[in-house]
């Protein structure tokens, strides 16, 4: 099937979120950003193409798009909505954005923009130091979860990157929210959020490894990997929070551990359960597809018995329908448990 027929379908399907950019609230829309045609599913492997606010971001990790496939996408987009187009081809095996743009479109690409989701503000530039989008959009109801559940408690939000999930949790009433990442670039980019939100007086950014910060929050020693010295790093008291945000990436080394979510999610996920209070809840992300559902799901419930406590309630979040999957088994796989 032609990729204009693809993408033509993809958007009919995703009718009521195009048209809830003509809810307004205060002159912002109330949600501007998701995505429109998701290739794996919707016919064209590894095309990924989104809404971010006042533009059009189209993103190949396969094969790059053909001067004639791309004016023919342009043209289906214009057509939605008459916005700057910006495409970046992340075809090479290490994912960085390979092609150049005519002179604007760079520019354009280079600028500071706002985007809206649920009437919360996030920074978006959709070519900067970094490779990904500033906003991931598939994280959408992790966000929901914790605006919706986040009010007077305390929050931790560990993996944080642009500190979606902690600006999310602030917008909904947060007292405290700590976001960690190694990435002075992305905390950056957090601080941005919640500035732009008026949240930052209860959002507090730490640049570290996860590991010692987390270890220590958990009132644990700090170790190395491989029993060398280690690196420098923030200090922190142990402390235990309401609500626990647990995002890793699939897989990262340092001098502190190892981040392995296909064979070793639990060196992250134990102390993270020692710094959720008694009736909090502790928010769990594996991206694997690979990775089955249940398997990692009793994983989980096992390492929580391990340490004498209980999980007392479950909630499944699930990815919107912008982000199809196939047979529902979506390869972002995110769970709540409640411990006791």
């Amino acid at each position: 099937m032609p990729i204009t027929s693809l993408l033509t379908t993809a958007l009919a399907k995703r009718a009521d979120l195009i048209n809830n950019l003509n809810a307004v609230v205060s002159d912002i829309p109330l949600t501007n950003c998701f995505r429109v045609f998701h290739g794996t599913v919707e016919g064209v492997n590894g095309l990924n193409i989104d809404r971010y606010g006042d533009a059009w971001l189209i993103q190949t990790f396969h094969e790059t798009l053909s001067a004639e496939e791309l004016e023919l996408i342009k043209k289906v987009l214009i057509n939605v909505a008459d916005l700057p187009v910006v495409y970046n081809d992340r075809s090479n095996k290490n994912s960085r954005i390979i092609n150049e743009l005519n002179e604007s479109t760079e520019a354009f690409s280079q600028s500071d923009q706002v985007v809206s989701e649920n009437g919360v503000l996030f920074t978006s530039k959709l070519r900067h130091e970094g490779q990904d989008p500033l906003l991931f959009l598939d994280m959408r109801v992790g966000r929901e979860f914790m605006k919706a559940n986040s009010h007077k408690k305390t929050v931790l939000n560990l993996f944080s990157y642009t500190c979606g999930i902690g600006t999310a949790a602030a917008v909904g009433g947060a007292k405290r929210v700590i976001n960690v990442d190694f990435s002075s670039f992305a905390l950056a980019a957090g601080q941005k959020n919640a500035e732009l939100n008026g949240v930052e007086s209860v959002c507090q950014f730490i640049q570290s490894d996860a590991f010692p910060a987390l270890r220590q929050l958990a009132g644990l020693k700090v170790a190395s990997r491989n029993n060398k010295k280690l690196p420098s790093y923030p200090k922190m008291s142990a402390s235990q929070f309401d609500l626990v945000f647990l995002d890793p990436p699939r897989f990262a080394k340092s001098a502190f551990g190892t981040v392995d979510l296909v064979n070793d999610y639990q060196s992250l996920f134990k102390p993270a359960v020692l710094t959720t209070k008694t009736g909090g809840t502790i928010v769990c992300c594996n991206n694997v597809a690979k990775v089955d559902k249940e398997a990692w799901f009793a994983s989980l419930v096992r390492c929580v018995e391990k340490q004498g406590r209980t999980v007392s309630d479950v909630q499944w979040l699930d990815c919107h329908q912008d982000f199809p999957s196939f047979d529902d088994n979506h390869p972002l796989k995110i769970v709540a448990l409640t411990l006791i």
